[in-house]
C-alpha cells in the first residue's frame, strides 16, 4: 500500500483502465471520479471500483472504445448516448448541456443512455453548484430490490441525489440509495468476510439474512421495507425516470455489476438542473438558504448533508490516499 497524492492516484487508476481497453476520454473521467470518491472516504465507489471496471473492459462488458454524444435534444431536454461505454464521460456530458440549458430555459434535465455504474451521483452534480444551480441526480442499477410485496429482485437501488449551492461555503450535498443500505457496503462487508445487520438484505430464497455473500446472491430490501412499502414505490419513480423516460434498461435486464461476465447492463442516469434566478432569484434563495441552515444548526449534533465527505476531501488534498499495490503494479 502506497500513500499518493490525488493526481497520481488519478494517473494510475487511468492507466490501469487503459490497459484494459479504456479510451483516453474514459479512462480519465472515471480515474477522477473513482479517486475523487475515495478521498471522501467513499471506498465502495472508489479504488474497489478498479478491478470490477477493469473486468468488464476485458470482458466486453463495457465498450472501451465508446465516446458520449448527444443524440437528442430539444429545449431544456437533452438526451446523452454513453455508447456501452463506463458512465463518466457521458454524465460529465450531461450535466454540462443541463447547466447550459438550465441557464437559457431556467431548467433543464439531460439523461444518459446505453450507460454502466455511474459511481457517486451527487459528485457528477458538483459542476452544477459551482455554477450557482441547483441540481438534483437519479440512476437505476442491475436488480437487487423487489417491489413492494414481492421477493425477486426487479429494481435496482436506485441512488438519488441533490446539491445545493450556498453563499461562501460548500453546497449542502445529498446522496442516498433507496436500499435500507448501499449494495457497495454489502460488497465491502463481503470481501472482509464481516457479517451485515438484520434488516439490509434477503437470500436467494427471500429470507432475511446477515451473510453478505448470501445478500449479493439475494436481494437488497428496500428503504423502511420492515414497515412501510415506500421505498419501493420510490425506486419504482426512480426506475420509470431513467428508462421508460430516457430510453435505458431496466434493472431486472442488466446482468449484475458483480458478475464478470454478463451483457452490457445499459441502464440509466438523469439529471435535473435549476436555476435559482428564474425562480425567486439567486439572492433570495441564498438568503433563504442560509436562514434554514442555520435553523439546522441550532441543535447540538446537527451535521450538514456533505459536510464530513468535504472535510475528508480537503484532507486528502493535503495528505494523499492509500492507493493498494495491486494497481500500482
Amino acid at each position: 500500500m502506497a500513500t499518493l497524492n490525488l493526481q497520481q492516484a488519478r494517473d494510475a487508476v487511468a492507466q490501469a483502465l487503459r490497459a484494459a481497453g479504456a479510451n483516453d476520454t474514459m479512462a480519465g473521467a472515471t480515474a477522477r471520479a473513482l479517486v475523487l470518491a475515495e478521498a471522501q472516504g467513499i471506498g465502495s465507489h472508489g479504488l474497489g471500483r478498479v478491478a470490477q471496471y477493469t473486468t468488464h473492459l476485458r470482458n466486453g462488458r463495457v465498450n472501451g472504445n465508446a465516446v458520449p454524444t448527444l443524440r437528442h435534444a430539444k429545449g431544456g431536454a437533452a438526451l446523452i448516448d454513453a455508447h456501452e461505454g463506463l458512465a463518466f464521460a457521458a454524465c460529465e456530458m450531461a450535466v454540462a448541456e443541463a447547466i447550459a440549458r438550465a441557464r437559457e430555459f431556467g431548467i433543464s434535465i439531460a439523461g444518459v443512455a446505453n450507460s454502466h455504474h455511474c459511481g457517486v451521483v451527487v459528485d457528477h452534480l458538483r459542476a452544477a453548484a459551482a455554477a450557482g444551480m441547483v441540481g438534483l441526480g437519479f440512476a437505476n442499477s442491475p436488480a437487487a430490490m423487489p417491489a413492494a410485496g414481492g421477493r425477486h429482485p426487479i429494481f435496482g437501488t436506485n441512488p438519488v441525489a441533490a446539491v445545493f449551492p450556498r453563499r461562501d461555503a460548500a453546497p449542502l450535498m445529498i446522496d442516498l440509495s433507496l436500499s435500507e443500505a448501499a449494495r457497495g457496503k454489502v460488497m465491502v462487508a463481503a470481501k472482509q468476510g464481516k457479517p451485515i445487520p438484520v434488516g439490509w438484505a434477503l437470500d436467494k430464497e427471500g429470507l432475511p439474512t446477515t451473510d453478505a455473500q448470501a445478500a449479493l446472491e439475494g436481494s437488497m430490501l428496500p428503504v423502511g421495507a420492515a414497515s412501510s412499502p415506500k421505498g419501493a414505490m420510490l425506486a419504482l419513480v426512480v426506475e420509470l425516470l431513467v428508462t421508460a423516460l430516457i430510453g435505458a434498461q431496466f434493472g431486472f435486464e442488466a446482468s449484475s455489476f458483480f458478475e464478470d461476465a454478463g451483457n452490457r447492463p445499459r441502464i440509466g442516469q438523469a439529471f435535473i438542473v435549476i436555476d435559482p434566478g428564474a425562480l425567486a432569484g439567486s439572492a433570495g434563495y441564498l438568503d433563504r438558504i442560509e436562514v434554514l441552515v442555520s435553523e439546522m444548526l441550532r441543535d447540538e449534533g446537527v451535521r450538514l448533508p456533505g459536510a464530513r465527505r468535504e472535510h475528508l476531501r480537503l484532507e486528502a488534498e493535503q495528505k494523499g490516499i492509500a492507493v493498494p499495490d495491486a494497481l500500482l503494479g
